[in-house]
């Protein structure tokens, strides 16, 4: 046995077959959902992964993603990974341009898609020559669409395993589209997304030495954990969430959309213990349903809270901490490039910045030596041992972001950042973010925790504009709360004045009702920078 995502998974069902596995709340509201054991959701997968063998779809080849959450999402991509057939995930924001850059940028063979995203995939499959095998989920698909139906699908494939044995080096590739720019294709070999990305079958404790002790680790142990991963499948985090819990031989909880109301009401419910979501754009209507409609649910049972990908801002962190003060928040670190990096420290906020206790693979380089930085320089977050093969199709982006240095491969991140004496990193954000006003380098998440504290602003996002006299200056979008007075651009400098050095003080306001996010709550700063020049012409 090796450290193969489908044998470790096989390994746990062999062991607690009768647990349950996977709780799906089909339809918020309706109460409709499915429960499946893990040996209901092996079988379910198996079937997925024999059909899309017997359908000419061969070990290594790529099968895109495109759907919502779903029992449907994880049994494909189990299905997949039995099948040593390489799953993509495909962002369902997409239009028809970007679809057709990310099927035929990942080589995709198949395609699995909920039937209301038919006729996006209908306007790209002409331009998608390899695309030869669509599957549907849900009502019937497009006319001009052929697709097999997933039920049919289902229903052809054999419920047993008998795949051909799978290897360690068997690939996971996660597209991440970032904050700008075309979406990359992170190829991981299984092994070392095992040990990076899910902790080594332990993320809070001791990896696993070898593979078998998974599964001796899971048959020796209890059940009474569930994991809800709240934001999209289609960002890895959420995936890697719910292996985690796979791997723990626990119980998953999944819902097709992210509604506040209803996730609480399942958190009351289900008994969730541990939550993932997004930073402050999933937490703060967490809050504003506890304080409204959803006040005196029950989340006791709720132990954990952790973000990645965006940061739970100090000011919503100790407003959730008042509501549910039994669960602990971790703004945890880390990148599809990377995995886990670290989570932050307890005294991270406005004062002191997103400080990081990262673990020994993890260093603060200098990107042109990828040499360690002094103390208090500032320099790129790397990362050693456990890293990703590259960027799938682009050899130009691998070179810029992957090296070898003292016979290790290391990753350099995008990240800036300093140390201190003690080890720990302090994260400045990303350097293709950085605004530079008067000679000044400006980060917008520093800013954008400060506006954030302010009573009236429920979210915000900085970006730096054009300027004739300073290069650029920073400019802070803000939507505020629902019934706060209007807030002038005075009342915002005078409020960071107190919080930040007077070269990172927004000298430009722009309100507007909605903050635009990507489904799982990560900035879109091109959208900000737009709305921002927009408003200053």
């Amino acid at each position: 046995m090796e450290y193969n995502l489908a044998d470790l998974f096989e390994s746990v069902v062999d062991v607690v077959p009768g647990r349950e596995a996977l709780v799906y709340v089909d339809h918020p509201g309706t109460g409709a959902e499915r429960r499946l054991t893990y040996a209901e959701l092996d079988a379910a997968a198996n079937r997925i992964g024999h059909h899309l063998l017997d359908s000419g779809i061969r070990p290594g080849e790529h099968v895109g993603l495109h759907l919502y959450n779903g029992v449907e999402y994880l049994q494909t991509v189990l299905g997949c990974l039995k099948a040593r057939i390489v799953p993509i995930n495909v962002n369902y924001r997409y239009v028809e341009e970007e679809l057709v850059y990310l099927y035929r940028d990942a080589d995709l063979v198949a395609l699995v898609f909920d039937a209301e995203f038919g006729d996006r995939v209908a306007a790209a499959l002409p331009r998608s020559p390899k695309l030869r095998h669509l599957v549907c989920v849900g009502a019937p698909g497009p006319a001009d669409v052929s697709a097999v139906a997933f039920t049919d699908a289902e229903a052809a494939g054999s419920p047993e395993r008998g795949f051909p044995s799978r290897s360690a080096d068997d690939q996971f590739i996660i597209y991440t589209g970032g904050t700008t720019g075309m979406p990359k294709g992170v190829m991981w070999r299984q092994e070392d997304l095992f040990f990076a990305g899910l902790g080594g079958g332990a993320p809070t404790g001791e990896p696993v030495k070898k593979p078998e002790e998974l599964a001796e680790r899971v048959a020796a142990g209890g059940d009474g954990i569930t994991f809800f991963p709240a934001p999209p499948l289609m960002h890895g985090t959420s995936t890697l969430t719910a292996f985690i819990g796979f791997h723990f031989g626990q119980r998953v909880v999944l819902h097709r959309r992210f509604v506040p109301e209803e996730v609480l009401r399942t958190v009351e419910k289900e008994k969730v213990t541990s939550m993932a979501l997004v930073g402050d754009a999933m937490l703060r209507p967490l809050i504003d349903a506890l304080n409204g409609p959803m006040k005196g649910t029950d989340c006791s049972s709720l132990f954990s809270v952790s973000s990645s990908g965006a940061v739970m801002s100090e000011t919503v962190r100790r407003q959730f901490q008042a509501l549910v003060p039994n669960a602990l928040l971790l703004n945890n670190f880390g990148s599809s490039e990377s995995g886990f990096n670290g989570t932050a420290t307890e005294d991270a906020g406005v004062e002191r910045g997103f400080r990081i206790r990262v673990h020994s693979r993890t260093q603060v380089v200098d990107p042109v030596t990828h040499e360690p930085v002094a103390v208090g320089e500032v320099g790129r977050i790397a990362q050693c041992g456990h890293v990703p093969l590259g960027y799938y199709n682009d050899p130009v982006k691998t070179a810029e972001t992957f090296f070898e240095k003292d016979g290790e491969r290391w990753v350099l991140l995008g990240d800036m950042a300093t140390v201190d004496a003690d080890g720990v990193v302090t994260v400045l954000g990303r350097g293709s973010q950085c605004i530079n006003t008067g000679g000044e380098k400006v980060y917008p998440e520093e800013v954008e925790q400060a506006l954030k504290s302010h009573p009236d602003v429920y979210d915000a996002l900085v970006a730096g504009v054009p300027d004739a006299r300073w290069g650029h200056h920073v400019a802070a979008v803000v939507q505020l709360r629902e019934g706060a007075a209007r807030l002038s651009l005075e009342d915002v400098q005078t409020h960071c004045r107190a919080r930040l050095a007077g070269y990172k003080i927004p000298r430009q306001l722009v309100l507007t009702d909605t903050i635009q996010r990507s489904p799982s709550g990560k900035a879109d700063y091109q959208w900000a920078r737009q709305v921002a020049v927009a408003a200053d012409g």
